[in-house]
């Protein structure tokens, strides 16, 4: 909701507040101001009604693309000190809004001196689905099972599954160790998309025979892309793998998230389950 009235009603009595809302649209351009202008306005009446109403901690979820994108990297490791360079002109609407947004909160705990702040930054989210209107990142494992993702693009992510997210804000928020951190949300190495296609062809027989067995060239991806928006926003990420870490979350919080596997079955049996895979 776009709107002030409420906010202070809704956070009146609480201890604790998680922020965990944040527009994404797939194929926007990097000048959308209604994804960013949205995001960082959201982000600051959660913060002011917090803050009016003495809450002790509000947990932000931020995104590990705040973090990860830097100039001439094409493979790196970011940890929790990181920032996006927001002078990069072809970040897309989600990574200015997440980073800008994230840093506006920041700034607010810094200047009103309250309340406490933590942020979680997941990398893409997968695990079991409930219902139909699911994540971009789920849909591109219901592409591969469905077949209409018949070559696999040049991209690496992070993975974690959204159990494990949801448990780590639980401990973001009830921790004293938390309070003033950042936490990369990754179970752990990166995996390509061709990588998780094979796990899907191996694990899943029949159900996976339709993703896809070969890698898209750059090129091919880039002319997509001159056709369609989701591929033209990922074309900047083509052969790079942004690397991360989870010991902070591991050592300060006794967090242990499930494996990449665990997840991306997670995320299948539940497509298959609700009969969302063609």
């Amino acid at each position: 909701m776009d709107a002030d009235p409420g906010w202070d009603d809704a956070a009146a009595g609480s201890s604790y507040v998680l922020h965990v809302a944040s527009p994404f649209a797939v194929g926007q351009k990097g000048g959308n101001i209604d994804t960013i202008g949205i995001a960082r306005s959201g982000t600051l009446r959660v913060l002011r009604a917090a803050h009016e109403a003495k809450v002790k901690r509000l947990v932000i979820t931020s995104s590990f693309v705040a973090m990860s994108y830097a100039r001439d990297m094409d493979t790196a490791e970011f940890t929790e000190a990181d920032w996006s360079d927001l002078s990069i002109p072809t970040l897309t609407a989600y990574v200015r809004s997440k980073t800008l947004a994230e840093k506006d909160a920041w700034d607010f705990v810094r200047q009103k001196g309250g309340p406490e702040l933590t942020a979680v930054n997941p990398t893409v989210i997968l695990g079991p689905v409930m219902c139909p209107d699911y994540s971009p990142s789920i849909s591109l494992i219901q592409r591969m099972l469905d077949g209409n993702l018949p070559l696999a693009p040049k991209l690496s992510y992070g993975i974690v599954d959204v159990r494990d997210v949801a448990d780590l804000h639980i401990r973001a928020m009830t921790d004293p160790a938390a309070n003033g951190e950042r936490f990369v949300a990754i179970a752990g190495e990166t995996m390509s998309i061709y990588e998780i296609a094979r796990v899907l062809r191996s694990r899943l027989g029949a159900h996976g025979a339709k993703a896809p067995r070969f890698e898209m060239p750059n090129w091919a991806m880039r002319l997509l892309a001159l056709v369609s928006p989701a591929a033209n926003q990922v074309t900047s990420d083509l052969g790079k793998e942004r690397r991360a870490g989870n010991e902070k979350a591991r050592s300060l919080l006794g967090w242990s998230p499930r494996s990449n596997e665990e997840a991306i079955m997670a995320t299948c049996e539940s497509l298959l389950r609700l009969k969302l895979v063609k």
